[in-house]
Formats: structure tokens, C-alpha cells, sequence
């Protein structure tokens, strides 16, 4: 099968993904453990579920990429909503790890972080790494309508915030080095974690809601009134109604009703459709649109009025 430029594209931005994620989490992984920073780690656990998560993307991408079969008459695009949803748990789940061990070094124990340059430095790469790289997911989203390339996105979108929460938990704890009498400030670390989260759980229900609205089929708001309105512009279209839209990875799909004149050739009318279908799709390009034309009465038949009885 031979794949477009869209699928190449978006295939190249999910295993560039897989690359950036294993760097990252890696190195998070190798300072967190000799500074001892659980920020750090935390943040090295984001990263490793987001490794996973980007190697179920790759998947993903692939698997939506194949042509509708016998099947999957719909195509395959579902695959990205599911994607998108393992990666919502997966960060869930890193969260559970993460405020489990931010509380018991709040209540139950002092570990000692080591602040130093080469943790502020291998943050600070971090986000610089993840700046570059969700801003390029975000464009490939945009442009292929990726949902779960968006989802990518907006993981290492979330690290950004999240590194430089580590890095305020960090210089906590640098102070608190330098001036004995800000002591308390020992705890930053375990409180960036928690804050870290936070922000965590607050994306993953973002994205988890709309993953199921995408599994759901719940149709982009306001497109069935504004696709009605548009097909009725069209002066052969009494009516349009029934207008149902649904989307399945990047793929729409639009079924609708048109009242047309009854007494038209069935070839006039095939025409009006076609028409209808071209319109609606320069609204949501590339979308699979069924129209189905229902006919008024004929005028000649609207005038005759109803037909005489027999008589009994």
C-alpha cells in the first residue's frame, strides 16, 4: 500500500516522538536517581509513561493510516481514540506513584536532594526539548486532524510546565542549603512533585473527555446547524435536515436529508447531491458525505387535489 504525504508525515512526527521520549526519560532517570530528587523523578515517570505512550501512538498512526475493508467499512481511525485513551490512563496511573511518595516524604521522611548545577542544566534541556517538539506535533495535528498526534502534543506540552515546576521545587531546596533558617524549604522538592500531578490529572480528564466524545460519536458543536444552513443555500434544496456529523480519527462523516421538486428528472436530481456533497465538503475537507434526496409532490399532482371516490 502505498502511503500519502499526510500519513508519511504524521508516521516520521510519532517515531521522532518515541526518540525524544526515550532521550528524555532517560536522562531524567540518570539525574533523579543521583540527585535523589523526587521532582525529578517524577518527572523521569512522566516521561517513561510517555515513552510507552508514544510507542502506542506510532501504533496508532499506523493502524488508523489503512484503507477501509470489508471489516472496517469506516476505515480505521478509531484506533487514534483509543490510543489517545491508553495514554490518558497511563498518565493517571503515573500520578497514583507520584502522590503516594510525595505524601510519605511530606509525613514520614527526610531524603536528601542534591540540588546542583547538572539537575537545574538537565531540566532545562528538558524543556527546551519539549518546547521544539510540541509545537511541531501540534501543527502535524492540526493539519492531519490527529487526535492521537494531538495527544502527543500535549504530553510533552505538560512536561514543560511541569519541569519548571521541578526546577522552583530545586531551588527550594538550594536555599534551604544556603540559609539554615529556611530549613522548611527541604520539602519544596516533594511539593513540586505533588504539584507536578496536579497538572497531570488536570490535562489527562481534559484529553480522557474528549477521547470518549470521540468514541462516542458525539458530533463537533455546531456543525450539523452550520452544514444546514450552508446546503440550504443552494436554490434546488427545499429542506435540508437529519443532518448527522461524526468523526473517526482524522476522517468526518456526514449523512443528511434534502427535500427536492418531486416532478425533476432523477438525473437533475443526482446533480443537486453532488452539488450538495462538494459543499459540504470544502466545510470539513476530505469528509465521506451520504445524501439522501426525498422528493415533494409533483405541482401537477398538489393541484389536482385529492382523487374523486367511487361510488359505493
Amino acid at each position: 500500500m502505498r502511503l500519502g504525504a499526510g500519513q508519511v508525515e504524521m508516521r516520521t512526527a510519532a517515531l521522532g516522538s518515541v526518540a525524544v521520549a526515550a532521550g528524555v526519560s532517560g536522562l531524567n532517570i540518570l539525574v533523579g536517581l543521583w540527585s535523589g530528587s523526587l521532582g525529578i523523578l517524577a518527572e523521569a515517570a512522566h516521561s517513561g509513561m510517555d515513552l510507552l505512550a508514544t510507542l502506542v501512538t506510532y501504533a496508532a498512526v499506523r493502524l488508523s493510516g489503512k484503507p477501509p475493508d470489508r471489516g472496517h467499512p469506516y476505515g480505521h481511525g478509531k484506533v487514534e481514540h483509543l490510543s489517545a485513551l491508553f495514554e490518558t490512563l497511563l498518565l493517571l496511573a503515573t500520578c497514583a506513584w507520584i502522590i503516594g511518595e510525595s505524601v510519605y516524604r511530606l509525613a514520614a521522611r527526610q531524603v536528601l536532594v542534591n540540588a546542583s548545577v547538572w539537575a537545574f542544566l538537565a531540566i532545562a534541556l528538558s524543556i527546551v526539548v519539549e518546547v521544539l517538539r510540541s509545537r511541531m506535533l501540534y501543527r502535524i495535528a492540526a493539519r492531519h486532524r490527529s487526535q492521537a498526534l494531538e495527544a502527543d502534543a500535549l504530553h510533552f506540552q505538560t512536561h514543560i510546565w511541569s519541569s519548571a515546576v521541578v526546577i522552583l521545587g530545586l531551588a527550594g531546596v538550594r536555599l534551604a542549603t544556603w540559609f539554615p533558617s529556611l530549613g522548611f524549604l527541604q520539602k519544596s522538592d516533594a511539593v513540586a512533585a505533588l504539584l507536578v500531578a496536579g497538572i497531570i490529572i488536570v490535562v489527562s480528564v481534559r484529553l480522557g473527555m474528549r477521547t470518549i466524545e470521540g468514541l462516542m460519536d458525539t458530533s463537533p458543536l455546531g456543525a450539523a446547524e452550520q452544514i444546514k444552513a450552508k446546503v440550504e443555500t443552494i436554490p434546488e434544496v427545499l429542506d435540508c435536515h437529519a443532518v448527522r456529523v461524526r468523526h473517526s480519527g482524522p476522517d468526518y462523516f456526514v449523512d443528511l436529508h434534502i427535500t427536492l421538486d418531486g416532478g425533476q428528472p432523477l438525473r437533475d436530481a443526482h446533480a443537486v447531491t453532488e452539488r450538495v456533497e462538494q459543499l459540504v465538503s470544502r466545510f470539513l475537507p476530505g469528509a465521506d458525505v451520504t445524501v439522501h434526496p426525498e422528493p415533494t409532490p409533483a405541482r401537477d399532482d398538489r393541484s389536482q387535489g385529492p382523487a374523486p371516490q367511487a361510488p359505493a
